[in-house]
């Protein structure tokens, strides 16, 4: 996670963990729900990626356990079987939404990197839910625009899951409000942004961090009225904000 604000080398880093993203303010309490809540309940093959994915250098991209329960849950709450997801990287979001699904649910799953994918794709296929999986290699927006123009598939999924380039947040936005069904649900992640949404302008931000800052707060601005959706904005994770479709 990027640090938002500066502080002096005598404290200690906040969230040791590889891949850890979280906005509590304390690390204990952030273990202690890990290790009595999350860890206890986390399937084997998630943990297994979580593992594996802990040593890529790019790990902090990873969708964070908790918030892997989190959709588990949510998943089977409403019943999902047909879902997308923006922004695959090594599949652990991934994977907690195919264990998640029926046997014959389905996932297409977009990302234009399939080397991380594939890093993943061994224990998916090990946790017998790889058949759920279409996975399609490139640009989400022109395959979206494909989909949109195909009107049989208005309404047609049940759950989406967008974690990708924040820059295009409101694209997909624009588009996946008619392809998710009335009642169904659009999760956004890094809806909180590492905390820095509410950081003082002179605040010392990593450079990704102030980059993507403003377009996470044009998305929240824009989700905060749109009278097409209900809305929940949750500090799980980095913050993801759950949209259900009203009309």
């Amino acid at each position: 996670m990027a640090a938002v604000n500066g502080g002096s080398e005598s404290q200690p880093a906040k969230h040791q963990e590889v891949g850890h993203k979280s906005l509590l303010q304390s690390d204990e309490l952030y273990q202690y729900i890990l290790e009595t809540s999350v860890y206890p309940r986390e399937p084997t093959p998630m943990k297994e990626l979580r593992e594996v994915t802990a040593k890529h250098p790019w790990n902090l991209m990873t969708t964070s356990a908790d918030e892997g329960q989190f959709l588990s849950l949510l998943l089977k709450l409403i019943n999902a079987k047909n879902t997308m997801e923006i922004g695959v990287y090594t599949g652990y979001s991934l994977l907690s939404t195919a264990l998640a699904l029926p046997d014959d649910g389905k996932i297409l799953a977009l990302d234009i990197n399939r080397e991380n994918y594939e890093i993943g794709l061994p224990i998916i296929e090990k946790a017998g839910v790889a058949h759920k999986i279409d996975f399609r290699e490139g640009p989400a927006l022109p395959l979206l625009d494909q989909m949109i123009n195909d009107e049989k598939l208005h309404g047609s999924f049940d759950f989406i899951f967008v974690d990708a380039d924040k820059d295009n947040y409101l694209n997909y936005h624009k588009r996946l409000i008619d392809l998710v069904k009335i009642g169904g649900v659009i999760g956004y992640d890094n809806t909180l942004w590492n905390g820095s949404l509410v950081a003082p302008p002179d605040a010392p931000l990593r450079k990704y961090v102030r980059y993507y800052r403003d377009f996470v707060l044009e998305l929240n601005k824009a989700l905060a009225i749109d009278q097409r959706i209900e809305i929940c904005q949750l500090p799980v994770g980095d913050g993801i904000t759950i949209c259900r479709r009203l009309s």
